[in-house]
């Protein structure tokens, strides 16, 4: 609840606040399954858009599209009861709806130049020979001047790659047909789980999603991600991108009062999982210099050691929902969890982190001064939308109302690599037809009276021609290309 300037993020016998000036520093929310995190997340979404910071977060469960519902119920006015909490008002919150399908949202699509080829590497699982081929592909693709817009532009780049590696090999070194198979096998895989429909036009401007209402609040941007999240590598893979987005389109802001966005990453963990060292790498460099562009991230994870150190130790802001432990495993997890907190020489972090109820947690906000606060065993406050779930028909009519509709709801298809490469194809088959004609007429004119042909020589010439028809096919399919976007 933003109150004085501050979020009230949390009640003991004394309120904990949650600084907007410090929320830039980035933030955890840790805790096992049905602790209270999500509840955690909405009662600080709620915060940030009174504050007029939009948000950005994945609803994985169908719980947090609520947000755009009044709040109610016995159960939380029991809980502000308990807490002595006064001054509470239900309301609803200004919320726009996102799917990467297009089903219960504005759609989201990126450019594949957008993309890039290490974030697709990681989304297609390549291995590190066939991760450098896609770059390869991305650097021909640039060089010829063509647009790499959806997936059939790369798969036909891919494609037109492998048929001419020969060309291709002294400037850019062997490109086997075995690692040009596996990266078709794993483009048509990515159709398959949906992936195409993220990949087009009109791509996603970030700038809308770093909007305000007319009287100052900040839009939270839910992105449904139910379907999406069955596929954990393209749910992980976007998250990253968006990140990477923000970094390089954002200006340099400095401190600010509050931030201009803030993004919650849910299931954290999975963004690094199984990553390549270097991409790990760069997300931990993103993490670390984002802030300074104004953006503040909060992971949301079960345990904090799901995150790497390097992103840990950038978590100012930590919540810390319960967890238990039972095997040496466990144990140690939690004891790494309470030893990152400062000391509050009234309780153990350690015992307490194991015997904390539902929507308990031990905090630590940075204070004015950018340094950690002693750790406080508190009770997150209720949220002041629903709890439950939105219907469709109230979905459908937020979306409906939505200025922002015209420009996403539409899919455009522009001309890009597969049209240009497709036309310059049919141009080069109809030139070399052209160029085989006088050598045809000139054979005939030459061999006059020539004897009839036997069964079997028709049987071979028409075998002949069937392949020649296929191989035309493959060209015409093959020779494709594209380009970075130059949005």
């Amino acid at each position: 609840m933003y109150i004085n300037n501050v979020i009230w993020l949390a009640q003991n016998e004394k309120p904990v606040f949650l600084l907007p000036g410090m929320a830039n520093r980035h933030g955890l929310i840790a805790g096992a399954t049905g602790t209270g995190k999500t509840v955690t997340l909405k009662v600080l979404a709620e915060g940030f858009s009174d504050m007029g910071v939009p948000v950005f977060l994945a609803d994985i469960k169908g719980d947090l599209a609520s947000l755009a519902l009044k709040g109610n119920g016995d159960s939380v006015k029991e809980r502000l009861d308990m807490l002595g909490i006064k001054d509470f008002e239900f309301k609803s919150f200004p919320v726009r709806f996102w799917d990467l399908f297009g089903e219960y949202g504005h759609p989201v699509r990126a450019t594949v130049s957008e993309m890039g080829p290490l974030l697709l590497s990681r989304l297609l699982g390549l291995n590190e020979t066939q991760t450098g081929i896609l770059n390869i592909v991305f650097r021909i693709a640039d060089e010829q001047g063509l647009l790499l817009l959806d997936l059939k532009d790369l798969k036909e780049m891919v494609r037109y790659v492998g048929e001419n590696a020969s060309s291709f090999k002294l400037e850019y070194g062997h490109i086997s047909p075995q690692s040009i198979g596996a990266i078709m096998r794993s483009l048509v895989a990515l159709e398959d789980q949906g992936g195409d429909k993220f990949f087009g036009e009109p791509a996603l401007d970030i700038n809308d999603w770093i909007q305000t209402t007319p009287d100052g609040k900040g839009y939270i941007n839910i992105l449904h991600s139910a379907r999406l999240f069955n596929s954990p590598l393209l749910y992980s893979t976007f998250l990253l991108w968006m990140l990477s987005e923000l970094f390089e389109t954002l200006p340099e802001a400095g401190d600010l009062d509050r931030p201009k966005i803030v993004f919650f990453f849910d299931e954290a963990h999975l963004l690094f999982e199984d990553i390549p060292k270097v991409l790990q790498q760069k997300i931990e460099q993103v993490v670390r210099l984002i802030r300074s562009k104004g953006v503040g991230i909060f992971f949301i994870t079960q345990n904090p050691s799901d995150l790497p150190e390097d992103v840990l130790g950038q978590l100012g802001n930590r919540i810390q929902h319960a967890l238990r432990g039972y095997t040496p495993s466990e144990k140690k997890k939690i004891r790494a969890a309470a030893e990152a907190f400062r000391p509050n020489p009234e309780f153990n972090a350690e015992e307490a982190i194991s015997s904390l109820a539902t929507g308990e947690a031990l905090i630590s906000c940075l204070d004015a001064e950018g340094r950690p606060s002693v750790v406080e065993k508190a009770w997150i406050l209720p949220p002041q939308s629903s709890l439950g779930t939105l219907d469709d028909l109230t979905r459908a009519g937020i979306i409906n109302k939505s200025s922002l509709g015209g420009k996403y709801d539409t899919a455009i298809d522009r001309e890009s690599a597969y049209e240009v490469l497709k036309r310059k194809a049919l141009h080069d088959q109809e030139r070399a037809l052209k160029e085989q004609q006088p050598a045809q007429k000139k054979k005939e004119t030459k061999s006059p009276g020539r004897p009839k042909t036997s069964l079997i020589e028709k049987a071979a010439s028409s075998a002949v021609t069937a392949i020649g028809r296929e191989l035309g096919r493959s060209i015409i399919r093959g020779i494709l290309g594209s380009l970075k976007n130059s949005r």
